[in-house]
């Protein structure tokens, strides 16, 4: 018969393996759960939801506090989530304006000052699609700005070369 002399360090590392393994199964079922909670969320969103055509005044990230949305919205978010800045768009809805909060996509394809139809549910806009106003420029990644700043650098270098030949000749 085999034995397996694991010693002290051998025996903590087993159940440390052992507790890790628990631990993921723990997470992997709660995500499960959270997720269908999300989806069942998201479908009831749809359906109470609404189109709605605004004028955007002005976006931004706010915290909930300072963003100017109803007192019962505050009341009724977690305390950890109130101190989150959120993606809140200033709207004009006919003589009302009114603050809204948007989904992330949604938050960067719009821009102030233009007129966008958009599916709204309760006071959390879900799409959005312009009407008139000016086109969203698409950012520039962080990668796209250094080759851009070598490239420019570059023409510099080159030019201060020509300079130089012009001054030698």
């Amino acid at each position: 018969m085999i034995t397996l002399d694991l010693g002290t360090f051998g025996t903590v590392m087993l159940i440390i393996l052992a507790i890790l393994v628990v631990a993921i199964i723990v997470l992997y079922i709660l995500g499960k759960k959270a997720e269908k909670k999300q989806a069942e969320q998201k479908e009831l969103m749809e359906q109470s939801s609404q189109t709605m055509s605004f004028y955007v005044i002005d976006k931004k990230r706010v915290k909930l506090k300072e963003a100017g949305l109803p007192k019962i919205v505050l009341e009724q978010t977690p305390k950890y989530l109130r101190r989150a800045k959120l993606p809140i768009i200033k709207v004009k809805v006919g003589p009302r304006v009114m603050s809204l909060v948007c989904e992330e996509e949604v938050f960067k394809t719009i821009l102030p000052k233009q007129e966008v139809k958009a599916q709204v549910s309760g006071i959390y806009v879900t799409s959005a699609r312009r009407i008139r106003g000016p086109l969203p420029e698409p950012k520039k990644t962080k990668k796209e700005l250094r080759a851009e700043k070598k490239a420019q650098k570059a023409k510099e270098k080159e030019k201060a070369m020509k300079a130089k030949q012009k001054a030698s000749k």
